[in-house]
């Protein structure tokens, strides 16, 4: 189903990872406190998953945003800007096309220490959501530019107890004006939560009896993994009629989960799963079956993953990033009965790093010394959480439609 075509070396671990929601760029942000963006080439003969794929990985620019680490990253709706959120304690806000730092903000802090920012989500525009590790979402309200209206967040809500490890956009309403989401669902310690950007916490699920690492809406339904290797699945707005369950690896977690692009895979509603054993698995969440099994690192677990404007998938963990491309021959009829396992092929992708690349572009940051930062994962260690919950598969949401 797809073919590894490139596989991209890091100066240090992968921390962060967003893909530009319109052209075909990374942003990646490193252990070292390192932002950095990359410029896939564009595909060819006019079919944008199987048309080629070949050229150049180029830098478009890197710079030690952060002192400390990289923590999260996200592209704002249009692609304009890129927000990041480091160790430092400090959210900056970025031109997408130079890396010129336009903005800044501190992240408020949590019993007089920094508290550290688990994800960063620009919902809309306006609005951009900055999760913390002490079960916090602030919301802050953006001017035109990209700049933070005022120094403090607009709102803050509390929907879990411990921290945030997730949080999925709901589609926006057949009544919507804007065509953005105001709703979000949120996956923190072992509960899920719904919040509304104007209402605050509308729901929060019961104790579902383990630390829960990931989420993604796909195709009308919630799949959420956590640390046991189970993928759980809900249909969108029946949340109190129980759930679908699919256990998709023994003993290794599901550490990210992004819905695959539409019109690659074939037909159905299909959800790439990123394991705490360097596995990706794409599952068709219709048919409950995992449909291929590939593999990112041998060592290392999957930070990022997501599928980036021209279909093509881009996954990253430990010091590697891959691009995966659809295959060019079908499998067998054999092969897709069996869970499938990729092969990876290089055709001929190479990298880039250009001196430019390298740049300062961050013009506030003084201090050219690297931080040697451990390998801390975002979420937190896989034991807590196990032991809590009756182990029901059901799950209350009340008040919800």
């Amino acid at each position: 189903m797809f073919d590894n075509v490139c596989s991209l070396p890091l100066t240090s671990d992968l921390f962060a990872q967003s893909v530009h929601p319109i052209s075909p760029f990374i942003a990646l942000g490193l252990a070292s406190g390192h932002v950095q963006i990359h410029r896939l080439p564009l595909c060819t003969n006019g079919n944008p998953r199987l048309g080629g794929g070949h050229g150049t990985i180029e830098t478009a620019w890197r710079t030690h945003r952060h002192k400390g680490s990289c923590r999260s990253l996200s592209f704002s709706p249009d692609g304009l800007l890129l927000f990041s959120a480091g160790t430092d304690g400090l959210v900056k806000v970025a031109a997408t096309e130079t890396g010129q730092v336009i903005s800044k903000v501190a992240i408020p802090q949590h019993v007089s220490s920094i508290d550290l920012a688990s994800i960063v989500h620009a919902l809309t525009p306006q609005s951009l959501l900055l999760a913390t590790d002490s079960s916090a979402i602030h919301v802050y309200d953006l001017r035109q530019n990209g700049s933070f209206a005022t120094a403090g967040p607009h709102q803050t809500h509390h929907p879990h107890d411990d921290y945030i490890s997730s949080i999925s956009p709901l589609p926006p309403g057949q009544n919507s004006t804007s065509g953005f989401s105001k709703q979000w669902i949120s996956t923190g310690g072992t509960t899920i939560a719904v919040t509304d950007l104007r209402k605050g916490v509308l729901v929060q699920s019961e104790d579902l009896g383990e630390e829960l690492l990931s989420g993604a809406i796909v195709g009308g339904k919630l799949a959420v993994g956590g640390e046991m290797g189970v993928l759980r699945i809900w249909e969108q707005g029946v949340w109190d009629r129980g759930q679908q369950r699919l256990v998709v690896g023994k003993g290794e977690s599901v550490d990210v989960l992004s819905a695959v692009a539409e019109g690659v895979g074939g037909t159905g509603d299909k959800v790439a799963v990123g394991m705490g054993d360097g596995k990706i698995k794409i599952v068709d969440v219709r048919k409950r079956n995992v449909e291929v099994e590939l593999t990112h690192d041998e060592v290392d677990g999957l930070i990022g993953l997501g599928f980036e404007t021209e279909g093509r998938m881009i996954s990253g963990g430990g010091q590697t990033i891959k691009v995966w491309q659809e295959s060019l021959v079908e499998e067998s009829e054999e092969e897709e009965e069996e869970e499938g396992v990729g092969e990876e092929l290089d055709t001929g992708l190479q990298t880039r790093n250009g001196d430019r690349g390298h740049s300062e572009a961050d013009q506030d940051e003084s201090s050219d010394e690297v931080t040697n930062a451990t390998k801390k994962r975002k979420r937190h260690t896989r034991n807590k959480g196990t032991s809590k919950g009756d182990g029901k598969h059901g799950v209350a949401f009340k008040g919800m439609d």
